[in-house]
């Protein structure tokens, strides 16, 4: 018999992970919240929508300009110390852009600072994961954390809009600082301080051959760039029909309650999919499902944009989303593969390029919708995504996503 998949009690029942995990879900809410809060502040200040988009988005930015560089912090440093200190200096930098009068300018090179600290932040929680959480609890455990990232996400944006509505937009601001101040002592007081991690014999110091490093843990690791590669694609055509939620809704004649449930719908599926591949499956069982999941991933947008029924249409993108959940097992792939001390690094080199396919695929909807029907861009997104993931190799992918490099821990 295999494995059986842990449990929820299980995971749980880690200390460490209880504050770790309370960490990072009040570190996401602060990130919705200071885009919010601030993007509400700047239109508020200029009556420009562009301006406030701009600020929306630019706190994105950084993971794709500064990820791959900044996330070696998480290997360099104690993991702990990163987690606190990013968190204390974007607590820092959301209570001054509070400060009444600040000129435009100054408030978005803030924004932009405070949001160069997520890289690190993410890439060390995310390499203390598999040291907290060990055997088949760090399956389950990224598996509620990414289910509870999704309800966090939520609650940041409808919070930070409740909060605006009810205490101003500077208001808002601060209790954004004190969930990063929160955070801080969450991680400080609840997170072993464990050492970093060890390296092989002259290792490099520098934090632009760190940088170097880390994208070499990737391209000389055959297994490694597989894993990789399916993670990118199948986000980049998935993530492309939010590009064209709104003229898409249009064409049912359904306004802004018809995009926001539109965009809901993935979403939902990748929360109830994370349920049942996360905890349900046997671990065994979960890696089979890895690449056949992302397959079914796209599937259903092929049919979504050839349905004139919008209930139908939801129903098919939440069983996209399910199909995401091909994340989980892929996650844990990953990790295996990469030796501990490189797994900050790997891990900023890998979200950043993923942060990278979304924007892409968002832009590339957007200005496909300028030549065909929004409903058209999103049957293509399947098309191209079915044949991108088939050409990548079915049969390569197939078996088990883990070869030498997990026993070994070294790099090919």
């Amino acid at each position: 018999m295999g494995e059986r998949s842990a449990t929820y009690r299980e995971v749980f029942g880690v200390r460490e992970f209880r504050f770790l995990f309370l960490a990072y879900l009040l570190s996401l809410i602060g990130d919705e919240l200071v885009r919010v809060a601030l993007a509400v502040l700047v239109f508020e200040s200029t009556d420009s929508p562009f301006l406030a988009a701009a600020t929306f988005g630019i706190s994105y930015a950084p993971w794709v300009l500064g990820g791959p560089v900044l996330s070696t912090l998480a290997d360099r440093l104690r993991r702990r110390s990163v987690l606190v200190g990013s968190d204390l200096a974007r607590g820092v930098l959301v209570a001054c852009l509070a400060i009444p009068g600040l000129p435009l300018w100054l408030m978005l090179t803030m924004l932009f600072a405070a949001s160069l600290l997520a890289p690190p932040f993410e890439s060390a929680r995310s390499a203390l994961m598999p040291d907290v959480l060990l055997g088949d609890r760090y399956a389950v455990g990224t598996s509620v954390t990414g289910i509870s990232s999704q309800v966090a996400q939520v609650l940041g944006f409808v919070g930070g809009g409740v909060l605006v509505l009810t205490i101003s937009a500077r208001g808002a601001l601060l209790v954004d600082a004190a969930t990063f101040f929160l955070s801080a002592a969450l991680v400080r007081w609840g997170v072993e301080d464990r050492p970093v991690a060890d390296e092989p014999a002259g290792a490099s110091i520098s934090l632009w051959r760190d940088t170097v490093a880390g994208l070499r843990v990737l391209t000389r690791n055959k297994m490694l760039l597989r894993i990789v590669a399916l993670l990118w694609v199948g986000q980049l055509f998935v993530t492309a029909p939010e590009g064209v939620a709104v003229p898409f809704v249009a064409e049912f004649g359904l306004g802004p309650i018809g995009v926001g449930v539109f965009l809901a719908a993935n979403p939902v599926g990748l929360i109830i999919g994370g349920v049942v591949i996360g905890r349900l499956c046997p671990p065994d069982l979960r890696e089979k499902l890895t690449y056949p999941l992302a397959l079914f991933s796209v599937v259903p947008l092929i049919l979504a944009g050839l349905i004139d029924n919008f209930a139908v249409v939801l129903v098919l993108l939440a069983l996209s989303g399910f199909g995401a959940s091909y994340l989980i097992p892929l996650n844990v792939s990953f990790v295996r593969a990469v030796p501990a001390a490189y797994r900050g690094r790997a891990f900023g080199v890998a979200v950043s390029g993923l942060y990278a396919c979304q924007g892409l695929a968002i832009v590339g909807a957007g200005t496909a919708a300028e030549w065909m029907s929004a409903s058209a861009v999103v049957t293509w997104s399947g098309l191209l995504g079915l044949l991108t993931l088939l050409l990548l190799g079915i049969a390569r992918m197939r078996g088990p996503l883990v070869a030498e490099s997990e026993r070994s821990g070294t790099i090919e």
